[in-house]
């Protein structure tokens, strides 16, 4: 099955953003753009946890929830959340509303703040360290489209050793994919050219 897609609009995509417009956007815009930043880097961690055993569509519909929830994914803010703000979030519709994925994020959050204020960029650049090196097979079709790879197994295994929690190798090469660190826009997607 082919991974291109024309869209209505004319375009050709990768197969996954379908017409929904926000989809579209986040496809044309943001998906597999290189980004760097601790904070940037923390957010997309947050969200790509969030969408374990979901559909991203999912998780995008809710972004403004979550970031509103998670007070702008700030994670000296975020590390200090205590019983109440976990009542909070398990009531909040605006958002998954999952305990462990919760206390998985205020867990994180307080590795990410002490990381921030000790080691300033040391997420982001753990993160792109595990970019990988060399050629890398063209993606051209769905089936070409791996769900984990060495790199975000290593990737896994660095942040667990870090104290991460709910940061699995699929996981982090969603991560990776999201944030640019690699790119598998699809060949003949419109995107390919600026990712």
């Amino acid at each position: 099955m082919t991974a291109l897609r024309v869209g209505a609009d004319g375009v050709a995509r990768c197969w996954w953003c379908g017409d929904d417009p926000l989809y579209v956007d986040y496809h044309d815009t943001e998906w597999g753009v290189p980004i760097r930043g601790d904070r940037e880097m923390f957010e997309r961690l947050v969200l790509e946890a969030f969408q374990s055993g979901l559909s991203w569509i999912t998780i995008l519909r809710r972004r403004e929830g979550f970031r509103a929830a998670f007070a702008n994914f700030d994670p000296h803010v975020i590390a200090d959340f205590g019983q109440v703000d976990r009542a909070r979030l398990m009531a909040d519709t605006g958002i998954i509303r999952n305990n462990a994925k919760i206390d998985a994020t205020i867990h994180n959050a307080s590795i990410v703040a002490r990381m921030m204020d000790t080691e300033p960029g040391a997420l982001d650049d753990l993160i792109w360290s595990h970019a990988p090196s060399g050629h890398r097979p063209t993606i051209r079709e769905i089936a070409d489209l791996p769900a984990v790879t060495p790199e975000s197994i290593a990737l896994a295994k660095a942040l667990k050793s870090r104290g991460f929690k709910f940061v699995g190798p699929t996981t982090a090469y969603a991560h990776m994919q999201a944030v640019g660190v690699v790119n598998d826009h699809v060949i003949g997607c419109s995107s390919v050219a600026h990712s």
